[in-house]
């Protein structure tokens, strides 16, 4: 690991002999490593903050972006001789965030410019990727930062060459579980546009890019929310918005997450026979329902962050073939109740490659069918976006299945707005790298969907509860009216209703 890039400087830039180029072949990248120092690359603005130096995500060379003073230095190369179609640019990045703007680009390609959004990656690379479509037989290539003083952008392992997807559309998915939306409205939130127009929080998520709705069902919760009626409820709501679905089964009555994976009270003495035939009646009843009201679940999750297992102890991470016989049940019944809902398997602690692997090696050895492999990442919980993406990569390819991120939030205040203390504080905006602002929470959101976008096989991000402002009464835990709302400065909504700039970053997607 190269030095840390606080402490680099221009005078450190790796000294390469004048060299002539090298004739490049129509379409070829010159120099894409940097390991011939900035040969075949043109720099712009402060040309100084711009250098080669030792390091590199592969080689011994990467350029490095930075100064101790503000600066604006943009390093690019024009790629001639291409056919008409469509090309994809990839390349590894690592930076530490939080520019003005800073980003990698395809400009004068004969279609508009694309561009994705250097993210904050922690001390790990990451890959992006950005497509374009070529008419004008060449196309260049940018590497753009603005950024204040002390802040860095590496890059290396340049590559540029044709490609099957479309321009500008790198996430099949950018959705969000608004599953507490009922609840909120029933007792007294409404939501507006960022002019403070007042409009139905599922068309106005749908106008802003969220093209997927995730919604969690639970058993017979005290409250009567979260239930089967009132998710056949929400979910004409997003079919009427145009939205997909995710189904999220908790198989509980209250919240299942890694911590906790308690049995719906009805089922509690159920032998485990019985239990696995609950599990599947329980699967199939709510997804057959949404198919015949016309509203199938395009996915549905067996399990909500089950790293532990679910249904505590006959499915616990101890006993892996009861575990395996449930989610057995699950998936079955969701192949039999909606055949072409894909069936997801979700875990939390996205940069946990160790435990995932392990989990997911358990499960195929066991043959647990499924289809989509999810996971949850807050960056101020479970590591950098580095150590999300390269988690993605290695479960997609270890696995042969496509991968996505299933909740993700960030908060724009630390400030209250309710009785309930919230779980976002300024400890974990410290720890997470991003300010505690509404622009904060923006390039949060932004840089998780451009990691995210760089993965291969990757399907798109969930934004979890973005409508979950306070509203009194409706808290947290069904089964206590008084309880509150810890989320309320982790919703894309302000205290005053009116949606916040995080929202229209899905729109970029």
């Amino acid at each position: 690991m190269l030095r840390t890039p606080l402490v680099l400087t221009a005078a450190t830039a790796l000294v390469v002999a004048a060299s002539p180029a090298h004739a490049a072949a129509p379409g070829d990248v010159r120099n894409p490593g940097f390991e011939a120092g900035i040969t075949g690359w043109s720099e712009s603005g402060s040309r100084a903050a711009s250098f080669v130096e030792a390091g590199g995500y592969t080689g011994s060379s990467q350029l490095t972006h930075y100064a101790d003073t503000a600066y604006r230095v943009t390093t690019s190369q024009p790629v001639t001789g291409l056919r008409r179609g469509t090309y994809t640019l990839s390349l590894r990045v690592r930076s530490g965030g939080n520019q003005p703007s800073a980003y990698v680009g395809l400009n004068s390609c004969g279609s508009a410019e694309e561009r994705a959004a250097i993210p904050r990656t922690g001390n790990e690379w990451v890959r992006l990727a950005v497509t374009v479509k070529v008419t004008g037989g060449r196309c260049t290539i940018v590497l753009h930062s603005d950024a204040a003083a002390g802040q860095y952008t590496n890059f290396d392992d340049i590559a540029f060459g044709p490609s099957d997807s479309a321009p500008g559309t790198p996430l099949a998915i950018t959705g969000a579980d608004v599953s507490h939306v009922t609840k909120n409205e029933d007792h007294g939130a409404v939501y507006r546009t960022a002019a403070g127009q007042r409009r139905d929080p599922f068309p106005l998520l749908a106008a802003n890019g969220v093209n997927f709705i995730r919604l969690k069902v639970w058993v017979n919760p005290a409250d009567g929310y979260n239930d089967k009626d009132d998710v056949l409820a929400q979910a004409r709501r997003a079919k009427a918005a145009g939205q997909q679905l995710l189904i999220d089964f908790h198989y509980s009555d209250a919240w299942a997450d890694p911590g906790k994976q308690n049995k719906p009270a009805a089922w509690a003495a159920l032998s485990f026979a019985d239990l696995k035939q609950a599990v599947y009646d329980h699967t199939f009843e709510v997804l057959h329902d949404l198919r015949a009201q016309g509203t199938p679940a395009a996915m549905a999750q067996v399990g909500n962050e089950i790293n532990g297992g679910l249904l505590w102890p006959d499915g616990r991470w101890d006993n892996w073939d009861g575990l395996a016989a449930l989610l057995t049940a699950g998936s079955t019944a969701v192949t039999a109740a909606s055949p072409g809902t894909k069936v997801v398997l979700h875990l939390a602690e996205g940069g946990n490659n160790g435990g995932h692997r392990w989990w997911f090696d358990q499960a195929t050895a066991r043959n647990v069918p499924f289809d989509v492999i999810a996971v949850s990442h807050y960056v101020y919980w479970h590591g950098s976006l580095g150590a999300l993406q390269a988690n993605l990569l290695d479960l997609a390819g270890r696995y042969g299945k496509p991968v996505m991120v299933a909740e993700t939030a960030y908060g724009f205040t630390t400030a209250e707005n309710d009785h309930e203390t919230n779980i976002f504080t300024a400890a974990l905006a410290e720890t997470g790298g991003y300010p505690a602002t509404p622009r904060g929470q923006s390039d949060a959101l932004r840089d998780i969907l451009t990691v995210v976008a760089g993965v291969p096989n990757a399907l798109g991000v969930f934004y979890w509860e973005p409508t979950w402002t306070a509203a009194e009464g409706a808290g947290w835990d069904p089964a206590d009216p008084a309880s509150g709302d810890g989320w309320e400065n982790q919703a894309l909504f302000d205290y005053s209703g009116r949606a916040l700039p995080a929202l229209s970053v899905f729109k970029r997607f």
